[in-house]
């Protein structure tokens, strides 16, 4: 884990990310605080990581009413 200070920027509290941790090609973050932890992830996460969003259920729409209408559509038989 690693320590960092914070400061003063006009009205707001800033810090410094070190190096290592560090958004690379990302413009804006995301902030959220819960309870004494405060998260910053960018806004617009690119596909890697889309390997990490929790995966639905094995039976996730197995079973579902149809919303494809018939009606209005060209017969091409």
């Amino acid at each position: 884990m690693k320590t960092v200070s914070i400061f003063k920027n006009g009205k707001n509290q800033a810090v410094r990310l070190p190096k290592e941790m560090q958004f690379e090609g990302v413009s804006e973050l995301e902030i959220t605080k819960y309870g004494d932890v405060i998260t910053l992830r960018p806004t617009r996460p690119d596909w890697l990581s889309f390997k990490d969003v929790e995966k639905s259920d094995k039976d996730f729409l197995t079973e579902r009413e149809s919303i494809i209408l018939d009606e209005g559509r060209f017969n091409f038989d």
